[in-house]
């Protein structure tokens, strides 16, 4: 059992490397991808199995308890990612002959649609945001910039003064897998930036985080954490009900884009999506509506409403 163990570390030491060196994964993803693995790692060797032993009977086994202790259908399809992903680099690593995961089946998602904030929604939620606090300008400028770029919380945490380019309405934002992209700022949100930065010009900002746009009151960058609590703690002071969350003006931002006659096509490159039909998990149309502009703009239902 040492052994197999001994060999598991070494195994996931790697594919840390692949992750990180090869697929230039971002020190979040790749935690998400090694986190996986170690649920992988304590079900086999509570089986008495090794990684590179592993048969598909055994992952369908593994697959079968993470339902078992409660973990949604989502959180399995991405868990499971995970694991053909650690197999196939097994696989083209010459670890293993053959790849277990193959065959590994998924469960079924439904077609449940994230929420998506209107636009009232977003005036409420800057509209509950007191002002007369030190960072009250700079949760505005937030919520700006997350429902009018499309930012990732993680893009928004790590954004810098030095890649804002105001002038040309600009920012430059690095994404997953250290990608790069350019993605338009509005003036509202670029007028929320400015009444941030007097307050921010005021700060006793700490040696190394000069450069970031968002701060805590210690002139610190903000994490993923602090943005949560900010827009749940906003959302219940606007009376909203949805459960949100910062992804959810992301795809407040695509569904905008898209209803206002923007092309899929342009909403991928400013998501910063890979392929395209990720991009369509983030698009939706109101159903009502569309069948209220069938019924008013269809010829033959013109064709009827003139005969009458």
């Amino acid at each position: 059992m040492a052994e197999s163990v001994i060999d598991a570390d070494r195994l996931t030491a790697a594919y840390r490397r692949y992750l990180r060196l090869e697929r230039n994964y971002s020190a979040n993803t790749l935690d998400a991808y090694l986190r996986d693995v170690d649920k992988l790692l304590i079900f086999l060797n509570g089986e008495g199995v090794g990684v590179v032993q592993a048969q598909l009977p055994d992952l369908q086994r593994f697959s079968a308890s993470l339902s078992d202790i409660g973990i949604g259908a989502r959180s399995q399809c991405r868990i499971l990612s995970g694991i053909r992903s650690f197999y196939h680099f097994l696989l083209t690593a010459g670890y293993i002959d053959s790849d277990p995961s193959e065959l590994l089946e998924s469960p079924e998602l439904g077609s449940h649609l994230p929420e998506v904030l209107t636009t009232y929604e977003i005036d409420a939620m800057e509209s509950a945001i007191d002002l007369s606090k030190w960072e009250g300008h700079r949760n505005r400028a937030i919520i700006e910039v997350l429902y009018c770029c499309g930012l990732r919380v993680s893009e928004l945490v790590t954004m810098r003064l030095s890649c804002l380019y105001a002038d040309e309405h600009f920012v430059r934002v690095t994404g997953k897998g250290n990608k790069e992209r350019l993605v338009p700022i509005s003036d509202s949100a670029l007028h929320e930036i400015d009444l941030w930065m007097d307050d921010r010009n005021k700060m006793d900002i700490r040696k190394g985080e000069e450069d970031y746009l968002f701060l805590n009151r210690r002139g610190s960058h903000l994490t993923r954490t602090m943005i949560l609590i900010m827009i749940k703690r906003l959302a219940q002071d606007a009376g909203i009900k949805k459960t949100i969350s910062p992804h959810t003006f992301r795809h407040s931002f695509a569904t905008s884009l898209l209803e206002g006659g923007a092309d899929l096509r342009a909403i991928q490159s400013m998501l910063g999506h890979e392929h395209i039909s990720t991009t369509e998990i983030y698009t939706h149309i109101d159903m009502a509506a569309l069948r209220q502009e069938v019924l008013l703009h269809h010829p033959r239902n013109l064709m009827r409403r003139n005969s009458k």
